[in-house]
C-alpha cells in the first residue's frame, strides 16, 4: 500500500483539501495518509492544533512532534523551544524510519523542517507547498531539500529556485468549493468575523467596540478563538435581548463546516492568513481584512494586498482600523454590495483547480 506523509503547521484546511482530492484519485484513493505536526497551537499552551483535532476525524493518522523553533522575540518559552529542536530531529528520524512513506508533502511551519530534512536524507521525494504571497521561514529552509515546490501565488516565486517551482494555487476544501455565489445581499445582512485559526485579540476587541451599533441592522457571527471566548460571552450577556439574538458567538468552527458560514455571510471581517484569503476570494464575499502586523516578511499584509487586487476586499492596518472607520466601511460595503460583487468574477482565481494540480504532482513523483 502506498503511504503519503503530510506535515506542517497552520495548514489544516490546505491539508484537508489535498486529502479529499487524493481520495478521489483512482490510483491514490487507497493510500495510507499520515500527518506529522505540533500537538499544541501556541507555544507554552495546552490549546490543541486544528490539525490534531480534525485529521483523525477524516481517517488521517495524526502523529505529534515536539519540534522547537528559534523565536524572533525572546519570551519564557524561547529556551525550552530551542532545546526541543534536537528532540524534533530525533522524533522525525524515528517516524520516517517506522512509516517509510513513498512521498512527503510539506505545508511549511517549523514542525515540518525535521521531517523534510530526513526525507531528503532517506531519498524520499518531497513536495513543498507554500500558501502565502511571500514565503515562510521553514519553507525557505526546506527548499533545498524539496524535489518540487508548489506555489499558491506567482509572487512568491522569487523566494524559491525557479527550476523546482510551479504555481498551483492554494487547495480549497470541498465545502468551500460548494459555496454558491450571491448576487444580492440578504434581507437581514450577516457579518462573519474570523480572527484566524488561533483567534485575534485585536479583532475581538474591535467587534466588542462596534457590535452594539451594528446588531440592530446586522446578524454577527463571531468566531473568537479560545483565549477571548469568555470575554466575548460576558459582553454578549450584557446586551439587550433584541440585540443579543442577532449575535452568534463561537469559540471555533470546524474547517469541515466553515463553508456553510461563508454561505450565510454577506460581509466578512478577517485577518489575512493565506487560507482565509483563499476562502474569501472563492466565496466572493465583500471583506474587510486587518492583517496581523508581526509576520515573517509581512506575509499577512502581502496576502491582504493580493486579495485587494480582486476588487472586493478592503485592507486596513491595525493602526487604521478604528471602530469609526470600520463601521463606515461596513456601511459602504453594504451600500455598494451589488456593484462590488458584480466585479468579482473579472479576475482569474488560481485556487479553483489547485487541489487537482497538487495531487497531480504527488502522482508524478510518488514511488
Amino acid at each position: 500500500m502506498l503511504k503519503i506523509l503530510l506535515t506542517g503547521g497552520h495548514a489544516a484546511t490546505t491539508g484537508i483539501a489535498v486529502v479529499e482530492e487524493i481520495r478521489k484519485t483512482e490510483k491514490l484513493k487507497e493510500t495510507e495518509i499520515f500527518w506529522v505536526g505540533s500537538q499544541t497551537a501556541i507555544e507554552g499552551s495546552k490549546i490543541s492544533t486544528m490539525e490534531s483535532q480534525i485529521f483523525p476525524r477524516i481517517g488521517v493518522k495524526f502523529i505529534p512532534i515536539s519540534a522547537g523553533k528559534i523565536q524572533t522575540k525572546f519570551t519564557r518559552h524561547t529556551i525550552p523551544s530551542i532545546f526541543r529542536i534536537p528532540v524534533g530531529l530525533i522524533q522525525a528520524f524515528w517516524f520516517l524510519l517506522k512509516i517509510r512513506p513513498n512521498l512527503v508533502l510539506s505545508f511549511g511551519g517549523y514542525s515540518s523542517f525535521p521531517v523534510v530534512l530526513w526525507a531528503w536524507i532517506f531519498g524520499i521525494p518531497v513536495i513543498l507547498h507554500e500558501q502565502t504571497v511571500a514565503a515562510g521561514r521553514a519553507s525557505i529552509s526546506s527548499a533545498f531539500f524539496a524535489t518540487k515546490i508548489a506555489l499558491a501565488r506567482a509572487e512568491s516565486q522569487k523566494y524559491f529556485p525557479a527550476g523546482k517551482s510551479i504555481v498551483t494555487g492554494n487547495p480549497l476544501m470541498s465545502n468551500i468549493l460548494n459555496i454558491v455565489p450571491k448576487v444580492v445581499p440578504s434581507k437581514s445582512p450577516t457579518i462573519l468575523v474570523i480572527g484566524g485559526s488561533r483567534g485575534s485579540n485585536f479583532i475581538n476587541e474591535l467587534i466588542i467596540d462596534i457590535a452594539a451599533k451594528l446588531l440592530s441592522r446586522f446578524t454577527i457571527i463571531h468566531v473568537t478563538g479560545m483565549r477571548d471566548f469568555e470575554k466575548v460571552e460576558k459582553f454578549k450577556e450584557k446586551l439587550p435581548p433584541e440585540l443579543k439574538q442577532n449575535y452568534q458567538t463561537y469559540l471555533s468552527i470546524s474547517p469541515l463546516e466553515i463553508g456553510s458560514y461563508y454561505s450565510r455571510a454577506d460581509i466578512v471581517i478577517s485577518r489575512s492568513g493565506a487560507n482565509s484569503v483563499s476562502e474569501i476570494l472563492f466565496a466572493k464575499r465583500p471583506a474587510i481584512l486587518v492583517p496581523l502586523p508581526r509576520t515573517f516578511m509581512g506575509e499577512q499584509v502581502k496576502n491582504a494586498r493580493y486579495a485587494e487586487s480582486f476588487g472586493f476586499c478592503s485592507v486596513f492596518l491595525e493602526k487604521e482600523a478604528t471602530p469609526e472607520v470600520i463601521i463606515d466601511e461596513i456601511n459602504r460595503l453594504l451600500t455598494d454590495w451589488k456593484k462590488i460583487v458584480a466585479k468579482a468574477p473579472e479576475k482569474y482565481n488560481p485556487d479553483i483547480s489547485a487541489s487537482q494540480k497538487v495531487v497531480s504532482l504527488i502522482d508524478l513523483f510518488i514511488r
